[in-house]
């Protein structure tokens, strides 16, 4: 029986072959942990992280709604900086839930993925 990290851990693996982003085309990689989601643009040519934003701080509602406002928040910074697309790693985790919620209102505030 494989634990839940190692398979989440052979997904994701298999998901970062494929993709890679761009300063013009940033990896935006989201974690969740059971308190909070984090998310951040990552430029790997550079190897730096172009933004970021995570839940804390930010209370009300469950955790799927400050998913959204996260996505949101995201959303924002990238348009500051002038990204407009962004290729999606969701490293690993199903595409449910918190981080559907969480592309969905990045998706909403402006990002093209």
């Amino acid at each position: 029986m494989i634990s839940k990290t190692a398979r989440r851990n052979k997904i994701k693996s298999r998901i970062r072959g494929k993709i890679s982003g761009t300063a013009a085309r940033p990896r935006m990689s989201v974690f969740r942990s059971n308190k909070g989601i984090y998310v951040q643009l990552i430029d790997d040519l550079a190897g730096a992280t172009l933004c970021a934003a995570s839940s804390k701080g930010l209370e009300g509602g469950t955790k799927t709604e400050v998913a959204a406002k996260v996505g949101e928040e995201i959303a924002k910074k990238a348009q500051e900086k002038g990204i407009e697309t962004v290729v999606f790693d969701r490293n690993g985790y199903l595409f449910h839930g918190r981080v559907k919620s969480l592309a969905d209102a990045a998706r909403k505030g402006g990002l093209k993925f």
